[in-house]
């Protein structure tokens, strides 16, 4: 069995009710699903209602959704995958 160790965690729930929490596990061994080597589940929205999301769940790999959008992600470093993560949530938290 893969293990995966906790890296990070983080949830805040903002002022106006939004929820961003951020999820990381380092595997003890890549997989076919995570070659990385990294476990992740990035989340923005409010309860019941994704509107950004990364994860790289089995069978799905690296993935992002926006709104109703479900598309490939590129994995390339965990601070990349803040990073944009953080991009999408302040474009959202602009409109």
């Amino acid at each position: 069995m893969n293990e995966a160790h906790l890296l990070y965690r983080n949830r805040q729930v903002l002022s106006n009710g939004a929820i961003i929490e951020i999820v990381i596990w380092k595997l003890d061994r890549p997989d076919p699903d995570r070659s990385h080597g990294f476990k992740y589940r990035l989340f923005y929205g409010r309860k019941g209602q994704r509107i950004v999301g990364y994860d790289n769940e089995k069978g799905k790999g690296d993935h992002r959704h926006y709104r109703d959008r479900e598309e490939p992600y590129v994995f390339t470093t965990v601070d990349r995958l803040i990073e944009d993560f953080n991009t999408d949530v302040k474009r959202e938290e602009q409109q």
